[in-house]
């Protein structure tokens, strides 16, 4: 049975229960660890890579150095790490963008399923849907019964069709029953002003990126999309609270490494993701950012990132290829 997202979530405070790591951890890695982070410096992919890397380096008795190797939607990255020595030197932090670029991309020059394995989840985060303020709706029921009265298209801010964002916003226009148009931007955050201007109806947004924005009343926050309220936007309510059930998305990180990693080294690899991510410091600068940590099996953390693939499939393959 595949493990929920909720029992995957854990508190500040289980994450200061004992974690034993083996003298013989740090044996196994014999010069620098490579983090490889698929997107450019800034962003939640990249701050909880780098919040990893400080985590990580004691357990593994080494330095952990962030790369960042951009493009391609997170193939260019990806795929350094695929064709990586198989010795756990070189590693991905990864979002959603591993399952659901064999979708959109049909000539990867790798094989997700075949070249590349789970080590383990790292963190999640929701997202939150939010409007600009002149428009007329102050809650989640609200905004569903405008989308559907207008005879165009709700337009919603768009990243990437491969986004968790984007992703996020058509599977809400599917349940709901939603005509929604995506607006194009090279960022959330390049987005803002037209939502504030009134130029784009809504967003689903990092919680990081549109906290302080909600805050001074220049966006409207409707909902979140954790399966309970994120203690940064704690008076907003859950989809499911707003009106829409069956509807629990989070931006997910998860920690991979190249397929044939002999499998004393996933394990001395599995008890420094352990010992990072049970670590009070490694837990708060997470919480700062919006992101919980996950701590669970390795056979769980498969099961999920199978089940997130399965989950997309449909509506990503939906999406427009990239023509570049």
């Amino acid at each position: 049975m595949l493990v929920s997202r909720r029992s995957l979530l854990v508190s500040g405070a289980a994450a200061t229960l004992a974690c034993t790591v083996s003298p013989a951890t740090a044996q196994v890695f014999t010069r620098p660890v490579r983090l490889v982070v698929p997107i450019a410096p800034g962003g939640i992919v990249d701050s909880v890579g780098r919040i990893l890397a400080t985590g990580l380096a004691g357990p593994l008795g080494q330095t952990v150095v962030v790369e960042n190797r951009a493009g391609g939607g997170g193939v260019v990255g990806t795929d350094v790490v695929a064709k990586a020595a198989k010795d756990g030197h070189t590693l991905l932090v990864s979002d959603s963008a591993i399952v659901v670029n064999p979708f959109l991309l049909p000539s990867l020059p790798y094989d997700f399923a075949a070249d590349l394995q789970v080590v383990g989840m790292i963190s999640a985060s929701p997202l939150v849907v939010a409007v600009g303020p002149n428009l007329p709706v102050t809650s989640l029921a609200e905004f569903v019964a405008l989308a559907r009265s207008r005879a165009e298209p709700v337009t919603f801010a768009s990243p990437g069709a491969g986004t968790m964002t984007h992703l996020a916003a058509e599977l809400f226009g599917r349940q709901q029953g939603l005509r929604m148009t995506a607006v194009p931007y090279r960022g959330v955050a390049a987005a803002f002003p037209d939502i504030i201007a009134g130029r784009v109806d809504c967003v689903f947004s990092s919680i990081a990126g549109a906290r302080g924005l909600i805050a001074d009343g220049r966006l409207r926050g409707l909902a979140t999309t954790g399966a309970e309220r994120s203690p940064l936007l704690a008076e907003l309510p859950t989809m499911a609270e707003g009106g829409v059930p069956d509807f629990v998305v989070d931006i997910w990180l998860g920690l991979f490494a190249p397929t044939g990693v002999p499998e004393t080294t996933l394990v001395a690899l599995r008890q420094g993701l352990e010992a990072a991510l049970r670590d009070p410091a490694t837990v708060a600068t997470f919480a700062q950012t919006g992101n919980a940590v996950v701590l669970s099996s390795r056979p769980e953390a498969i099961a999920f990132v199978r089940a997130e693939y399965e989950r997309w499939r449909a509506i990503a393959a939906a999406q427009p290829r990239p023509t570049n």
